[in-house]
Parts: C-alpha cells; sequence; structure tokens
C-alpha cells in the first residue's frame, strides 16, 4: 500500500512540475505593443467606356485602394494610375467585358486613371480623376480584417 502511494506522489509531483515550466514559459517579459494597423483598402469601381473613364467614388482619404474597372469597349486597354508622389501604376490588359485592377496605396493629392489602347483610336477617352485627402484611420477598430 504505501508503494502505491509513492508511484501516486510521484505523478503527481511530475505533473506539477510540468505544469510550472509550461507556465514560467508563458508571458517570458514579451512585449506585444498595440501597434495601429493600417487603414482597410477601400474598393473603388469604374467603368471604361467610349467616352472615358469613370471611378467612384473619386473624393476620399489617404490608404489602400483597390480599383477595378470594367471594360465597356470593344477594345482591350490598360488602366494607368498617375499622380501624386508614386511612380505610374497600370494594369494587365483589359479585354472587352473583362476587369482590370490596380491595388496600391495613395498619398494625399490629385490622380488620374487612363484607359489607353495598343489600337490608334480616333479619339482619345477622357480620364477619371481621383482626390485624395488626409490620411483615414486606422482600422483597429473594424472586426473581421486578417
Amino acid at each position: 500500500m504505501s508503494h502505491g502511494g509513492r508511484i501516486r506522489s510521484g505523478a503527481l509531483a511530475s505533473g506539477i512540475a510540468l505544469t510550472a515550466g509550461i507556465l514560467a514559459g508563458c508571458g517570458g517579459g514579451q512585449n506585444f505593443a498595440d501597434r495601429p494597423r493600417p487603414p482597410a483598402p477601400l474598393y473603388l469601381n469604374g467603368v471604361i467606356t467610349s467616352t472615358g473613364v469613370s471611378i467612384s467614388p473619386n473624393r476620399l482619404g489617404a490608404g489602400p485602394v483597390v480599383i477595378q474597372v470594367s471594360n465597356q469597349t470593344q477594345a482591350a486597354h490598360t488602366l494607368t494610375l498617375d499622380g501624386g508622389n508614386i511612380a505610374p501604376v497600370q494594369s494587365g490588359t483589359i479585354g472587352p467585358t473583362d476587369v482590370g485592377t490596380i491595388k496600391t496605396t495613395l498619398e494625399p493629392g490629385t490622380y488620374t486613371v487612363k484607359a489607353g489602347s495598343v489600337q490608334a483610336v480616333k479619339k482619345e477617352l477622357a480620364p477619371a480623376q481621383l482626390v485624395i485627402g488626409k490620411a483615414r484611420p486606422d482600422s483597429n477598430e473594424q472586426v473581421g480584417l486578417p
């Protein structure tokens, strides 16, 4: 009977030592600062028609954007975002009835979104204009974001 009591006490002591070791590893002085996340990306929608490019909304705060534009013409086009303090950003070729995308971060300023074509066109398509204001707030309080 005393032999069985020693086995139980030994197992109990081992369990306590293991638990203490695991707890000692937790929190080990690591500092996880609550740094603000960047603003959530805004999705802008647009269309290329025979008269030009339009984007909505066209006035927004600075931060990450995803510009998705539907080509509603009979010719393939490439979008070019230009202006502000960024180098021009281009989409891939957008075929008729396809959608092209530009992902970037915009600083305050004025930008143009142009649709270019490899074919000669009778009339240049009117570009869209984006007016970017002060930075949007961080996304710390927005749930469901990665």
